[in-house]
């Protein structure tokens, strides 16, 4: 094997330990998005306090990809499809990292909803929360699979997550009116709601990355057809 292809083999190496870094991360974000979930829901404090202890491993690599994103491109400057892998996963690491921010304002939330009586949350939260963890759970799919199809299915269910939010939030502002009592809480939960609604755009975003991926084509904001 001659000096390029030797070259070709190493840069292919470096480009899968990439792509598992990248994994890594969103491991890393799940987890984090799942524990703050399962602290609201329960009003678990000390789950809570764990995703919050945990957000600076998410941030350290994201910072340590975001630069050997920049390296390779630097040594071995890929085209086309490497190219295009290399970008996607600098910019799917950033919305991976956001994901790990919401997960930490929830689980806030969650010690913020301690301090209140424990009135029941909104029945339709945790049903906007699980097909929020489907969602982010499908577009990393695609992106191993490289299946653009599955990416594209998880842009269309961004409507249904944002349907939920509108419906959430109105019912618990009508709730609100008439009983003072509960604004504090009713507020957090619709913080709660805010949030997961943003960690629905970031999974579509990771979608739309994997498209771009794959096929070349820049579907940003557009990729529900």
């Amino acid at each position: 094997m001659g000096d390029e292809g030797a070259r070709k083999d190493r840069f292919h190496q470096e480009l899968e330990a990439l792509k598992g870094s990248l994994l890594e991360l969103a491991d890393l974000a799940k987890t984090a998005l799942d524990r703050s979930i399962t602290s609201f829901w329960d009003r678990n404090q000390g789950l809570a306090r764990q995703v919050i202890a945990g957000d600076g491993a998410v941030n350290d690599l994201e910072v340590a990809i975001d630069g050997e994103c920049i390296r390779l491109v630097a040594l071995y400057q890929p085209v086309a499809v490497d190219l295009r892998t290399i970008m996607a996963v600098d910019h799917i690491i950033a919305e991976v990292e956001r994901i790990g921010d919401l997960a930490v304002d929830m689980a806030e939330e969650a010690l913020e909803l301690a301090k209140f009586s424990p009135e029941p949350l909104h029945p339709e939260i945790i049903t906007m929360a699980r097909r929020v963890q489907e969602m982010l759970g499908q577009s990393l799919e695609a992106f191993i699979n490289r299946d653009v199809l599955l990416g594209r299915a998880v842009c269309r269910e961004d409507d249904e997550v944002d349907g939920l939010d509108r419906s959430i939030t109105k019912e618990l502002l009508e709730n609100m009116a008439p009983h003072r009592e509960v604004v504090p809480a009713d507020q957090s939960q619709i913080n709660i709601v805010r949030h997961l609604e943003r960690v629905g755009d970031h999974a579509t975003n990771i979608a739309e990355q994997v498209i771009y991926m794959v096929e070349g084509e820049n579907v940003r904001h557009r990729c529900q057809g």
